[in-house]
């Protein structure tokens, strides 16, 4: 397939972030964002957030439960 260049602007911390994603993926930058243009074309995205909304709003109260843990101080028990 055909390669057309594009260019954008974005901050510099986005670029940064953007780098450092592609290179933990083992991708270039273009292969990077045609991954994230395609999976957001496509739908994947936003069906992978919705996933992840239910799975937290199903086990909300398991996630309480842990905070709630680690915010009791040590030593601390009812008496």
């Amino acid at each position: 397939m055909a390669k057309t260049q594009l260019g954008a602007r974005v901050d510099e911390d986005v670029a940064e972030l953007a780098k450092k994603r592609a290179s933990d993926l083992g991708l270039s930058i273009g292969d990077y964002l045609a991954r994230l243009v395609q999976d957001d074309a496509s739908g994947l995205r936003a069906r992978a957030v919705d996933a992840a909304a239910r799975f937290l709003s199903e086990h909300q109260d398991v996630f309480d439960e842990a905070e709630d843990a680690q915010q009791t101080p040590r030593g601390a028990r009812a008496a």
